[in-house]
């Protein structure tokens, strides 16, 4: 018997270090692109972890496509079933208000808790409902023009030559590049909303005004943006691009000379392996429009703490903790990731005033941290995809020189049929 208790004190010291593991309070994360956000996070936990050794928490991040983070956070708060559901997750910025307002409460509040002063504005008023902070604003999608400084060259034109100037001056230089080099000067993906939605944000405007209602038949930037498809397709100077490979293909394969995206591009220019033949200027500005800039976003995303966590208190402690204060931690993945984080702190740092002889010695990341503080601050509301559809099934017909009051009402009549 002596013997049999000795063993069972034995059994029980050696479960004690098992129990204490499995006590820890697990965080669970959603998030898609296992070489991006699902990398980015895992760094984020292991830097909390080498600081907080006592930490009685471990993590678990789920790596989904983005469509799959979508569908079931939707199903999950549609059904009111919480269980299933992470502690945190990542949200597109232009699915942010959507998930915010179709289901209140189902998200914590952080308004108290990060000093969003930190962040870009125009990230922090997409997390933002009726005063409530919602988001650990993440990535920006800060645009720029792309441009094959070579070709530019050859036309007669240099760096100065692109700054901070209107679509009009913009249209009239690809006209002397194209005459002169035979190279198109823009790209345009006419079928896809891309364009649009970039477009009207940096015109400081968007499909709906400031109660949510759909707001595109009075909307002169709406109209404004239209009619710079139209002068953009007559002016000869842009090659057409039927979907996103054709978008991509047309800079790849040397037809075009420069085009506007988001930060990200530049890993597809550098492939091009082409280097010292390409810089990065703000983008464009609408003519005529208030309030409009030489900047806009295309892409992006942020954090999300569920409200029905029962480890939220962790979680938002580990996002202050990371992504609100950690200013090596976004050196490391603007290096190794490619990552612009809406940190602002972060961005005087080294890393990003480093010269990058790819791009001529430009200290790109730098300028694209200046550009993403000149971004307007516009609420995307819910149904920014929807809408943003219905008019880009319209934008054939107008540049084929149909009305645009017409086709902004067919687009209105679609969009609220989607919208229901």
């Amino acid at each position: 018997m002596r013997k049999n208790i000795k063993n069972i004190a034995a059994l029980s010291l050696a479960l004690v270090p098992m129990l204490s593991f499995a006590a820890k309070k697990e965080v669970t994360i959603w998030a898609w692109d296992p070489n991006f956000n699902v990398a980015i996070m895992d760094e984020a936990k292991d830097r909390y972890l080498a600081d907080n050794p006592d930490a009685d928490v471990a993590f678990k991040i789920v790596d989904f496509s983005k469509e799959d983070v979508e569908q079931k956070l939707l199903t999950n708060l549609a059904s009111g079933i919480t269980k299933s559901l992470p502690d945190i997750v990542l949200i597109e910025d232009y699915k942010a208000q959507s998930f915010l307002q179709a289901f209140p409460g189902s998200f914590e509040p952080m308004t108290n808790q990060i000093d969003y002063s930190k962040f870009a504005p125009y990230k922090v008023a997409l997390g933002s409902v009726n005063g409530e902070l919602y988001s650990l604003p993440f990535d920006t999608g800060v645009t720029g023009l792309f441009y094959c400084s070579d070709v530019l060259a050859e036309a007669g034109y240099s760096a100065s030559d692109l700054e901070n100037i209107t679509w009009d001056r913009y249209i009239e230089i690809g006209q002397d590049v194209k005459a002169k080099t035979g190279k198109y000067m823009l790209t345009l993906e006419v079928n896809s909303g891309n364009t649009l939605r970039w477009l009207m944000h940096s015109a400081n405007a968007w499909f709906f005004d400031e109660k949510g209602n759909l707001d595109i038949k009075d909307n002169e930037a709406l109209k404004a943006v239209l009619q710079l498809y139209v002068k953009l397709q007559d002016s000869g100077m842009s090659r057409p691009a039927n979907d996103w490979a054709d978008w991509v293909s047309g800079v790849t394969d040397g037809h075009v000379a420069s085009l506007v995206s988001g930060v990200w591009f530049i890993g597809t220019i550098k492939s091009m392996e082409q280097p010292g033949q390409w810089a990065v200027a703000p983008i464009p500005r609408m003519e005529g429009v208030a309030g409009a800039a030489n900047a806009s976003n295309w892409g992006g995303s942020s954090w999300y703490v569920l409200a029905s966590s029962k480890e939220k208190k962790e979680a938002v402690d580990f996002l202050e903790h990371v992504y609100a204060n950690d200013l090596d931690f976004y050196d490391e993945i603007l290096i190794n990731n490619g990552a612009v984080g809406s940190f602002l702190p972060s961005q005087s740092s080294k890393a990003y005033s480093a010269e990058d002889a790819y791009f001529g010695g430009q200290k790109i990341f730098a300028d694209f941290a200046k550009w993403s503080g000149q971004i307007p601050a516009i609420d995307f509301g819910m149904y920014s995809y929807e809408v943003s559809d219905a008019l880009v099934a319209q934008v054939p017909m107008v540049l084929k020189g149909g009305s645009i009051d017409k086709a902004i009402d067919a687009a209105a009549a679609q969009a609220a049929i989607q919208m229901q």
